[in-house]
C-alpha cells in the first residue's frame, strides 16, 4: 500500500517547522514536525515515532493537512449535545422570569426552579432536571438571589399601622 502523499506544496520543511516553532500548541507543533520530516524524505513510520504518534495517526494528520492546511492541524471543538430548547423558547421563559408569576395562572407567587420545569414541560413537552433549569437562568443572566415574595391577600396599609403601634423592640 503506497503512503499517502502530502499534496499541498506551498509550505517547504523548513517553513512547517518554523511554524511549529512560533506555535503555543504542543500537538499542532507536533504534528507540523511530522509533516515536516515526511517533506524531508523520512518514511511514515520513522516520523511519526519521532513525534510520539502511530503511523496511521499520521496518515490522518496528512489527510487533514492535504485538505486544511496548517489550521487543519488544530484540535477541532466537539459540537456537543444540541440544547434541549431553542433560543425563541428560552426568549419565552425568560419572559416568564421577568414578568413573574401570577397566582391565577401559575398557582405559584415565584418561581422555583420546580415551578419553571413544570411549566416548561407543559408549554414545550421538554421535561429537564430541576438542576438544569438553574443552569438555563444562569445562562439568561437570572440570579438566584430573588426578592421576597408578598402573599397575594396581604394588606399592606393594616402592616403600616401594626407597625406604628407595635411597641419598639
Amino acid at each position: 500500500m503506497a503512503a499517502i502523499a502530502i499534496t499541498r506544496q506551498e509550505h517547504t520543511a523548513a517553513d512547517l517547522r518554523r511554524e511549529a516553532s512560533r506555535t503555543e500548541d504542543a500537538a499542532v507543533a507536533r504534528r507540523l514536525l511530522a509533516l515536516a520530516l515526511v517533506l524531508e524524505g523520512r518514511t511514515r513510520t520513522e516520523a511519526a515515532e519521532s513525534c510520539g504518534m502511530d503511523r496511521q495517526t499520521l496518515r490522518d494528520w496528512v489527510h487533514r493537512y492535504n485538505a486544511s492546511g496548517i489550521a487543519g492541524l488544530a484540535n477541532r471543538k466537539a459540537p456537543g449535545r444540541p440544547p434541549c430548547l431553542s433560543a425563541a423558547e428560552e426568549a419565552v421563559v425568560a419572559s416568564w422570569v421577568t414578568a413573574g408569576p401570577e397566582l391565577a395562572r401559575d398557582g405559584v407567587v415565584r418561581w422555583r426552579c420546580v415551578d419553571l420545569r413544570d411549566k416548561i414541560a407543559g408549554q414545550f413537552a421538554v421535561y429537564l432536571h430541576e438542576r438544569s433549569i438553574g443552569k438555563l437562568l444562569r445562562k439568561l443572566a437570572f440570579r438566584q438571589l430573588s426578592v421576597r415574595p408578598q402573599h397575594p391577600r396581604s394588606d399592606p396599609a393594616a402592616q403600616e399601622i401594626f407597625k406604628k403601634t407595635s411597641p419598639p423592640g
